[in-house]
């Protein structure tokens, strides 16, 4: 698949995080929930409102941001529901406890006067110079990549990165990602190593920038190869967005996605992303996720999914989360039953350079060809992140950390 080719990065089982830049004086930290069902709600968008700080809350639904200056509020948008502001407090540091209400989507009839999705679809991509930043731009990201063999953590990176990005009139061949400072944690046992290399790491937060990478799925000749479908529409930050879904419907000889995009209904700016690889042919899965494996693995392809986000700021859409998911099984001539394994990386940007921004020099940037292992230090700093904003470990991420250390 040539256009997963181009960002594949040498992965020891995993895969990557980051985080920010000056001194950070103030820390909230919280958990959002559904109002209705009481259920933790991920990948939430937590942002301090006229900054460019953010991050996002974790699969319990926790967050923690931190501010070099007191904020009014504390800002909180999720697909599906109604955009929240929370007023910071003195005793806000204590937890601030969000919950989030969905919201019902009213469609004028006067204006939705379109219903053909590849209309719509195609007018979005035409927009694409419009919505999106015409000016080279410079990001502080966080990115995490783990790895889990069954239920079991077995890898653990994570790294502060620069990401400066081109106009989005053009590609992403001058984008560039530079790794900050990182992290890292291995298991020491060695039944837990697998060197099997999966496309991936932090130049993720180019390469998976769908919108700006239009090879990838948001070309009108590869879009022929899907049946495009209107679904229900959601709401994201109280603004109505269509909901177009895709499917594959020929045959060729690299696998496809099945996937949704979210588009604003009043601006068409495109908004999240959602794709998943069609795994049923085995042998092109696997062509499109595996780099490398040893001899005598049999290597079973399960999932591949991307999730891309984007967010509006005074009229311009950025980039603002990217995650990835991949899920196989690995088999040994000798063994009778199959290992099963979970890689995850995932990307927030967490705060933007103003004014004019120097682009990060081809010898500091980080390679397709490098592996984060080999570039971050050891784990037991308790410090490490200090003043970075980062995603919130979960549970089940602490706990994988707290058996690692003691091995």
């Amino acid at each position: 698949m040539k256009r997963l080719g181009l960002f594949w990065i040498m992965v020891f089982m995993c895969l990557l995080a980051a985080a920010q830049e000056e001194a950070l004086g103030f820390v909230y930290s919280g958990k959002v929930r559904d109002a209705q069902s009481g259920k933790p709600l991920q990948y939430v968008n937590v942002l301090i409102p006229h900054t460019n700080i953010a991050t996002v809350t974790n699969q319990d639904g926790e967050f923690t941001i931190k501010a070099p200056k007191k904020p009014q509020y504390i800002a909180f948008t999720h697909v599906g529901y109604k955009p929240q502001r929370i007023p910071v407090s003195s005793d806000s540091s204590a937890g601030i406890r969000v919950r989030l209400t969905p919201s019902t989507v009213v469609l004028d009839d006067i204006i939705v006067t379109i219903d053909d999705p590849k209309e719509i679809l195609y007018s979005a991509m035409d927009k694409i110079p419009d919505n999106f930043s015409n000016n080279p731009e410079r990001f502080r990201c966080f990115y995490r990549e783990t790895a889990q063999k069954r239920q079991k953590y077995i890898y653990l990176s994570e790294a502060v990165t620069d990401m400066y990005k081109t106009s989005y009139t053009k590609g992403v061949e001058q984008d560039r990602v530079a790794v900050v400072k990182g992290r890292r944690l291995l298991s020491a046992n060695k039944k837990d190593t697998l060197s099997v290399k999966v496309i991936g790491g932090p130049t993720q937060s180019v390469m998976l920038d769908v919108v700006k990478n239009r090879e990838f799925i948001l070309d009108k000749q590869e879009l022929e190869l899907y049946n495009l479908k209107m679904e229900d529409p959601v709401n994201i930050d109280d603004r109505p967005q269509y909901v177009i879904s895709i499917e594959p419907h020929l045959t060729v000889q690299y696998a496809l996605f099945y996937g949704r995009f979210y588009i604003d209904r009043q601006t068409l700016s495109f908004t999240r992303i959602e794709l998943s690889l069609d795994t049923r042919d085995r042998d092109n899965a696997t062509r499109a996720m595996l780099v490398k494996k040893p001899v005598g693995v049999k290597f079973r392809p399960k999932e591949m999914s991307f999730l891309i986000n984007y967010r509006m700021d005074n009229g311009v859409t950025r980039i603002s989360y990217v995650r990835s998911t991949f899920r196989f099984n690995c088999d040994w001539k000798k063994r009778l039953l199959a290992t099963s394994f979970t890689a995850v990386n995932e990307m927030v940007v967490t705060d933007r350079e103003q004014g004019q921004v120097q682009p990060i020099a081809k010898k500091d940037a980080f390679s397709n060809r490098e592996s984060l292992y080999d570039m971050t230090s050891n784990f037991d700093d308790p410090d490490f992140w200090k003043d970075y904003n980062i995603i919130e470990p979960t549970e089940s991420l602490e706990h994988g950390i707290g058996k690692l250390l003691k091995r």
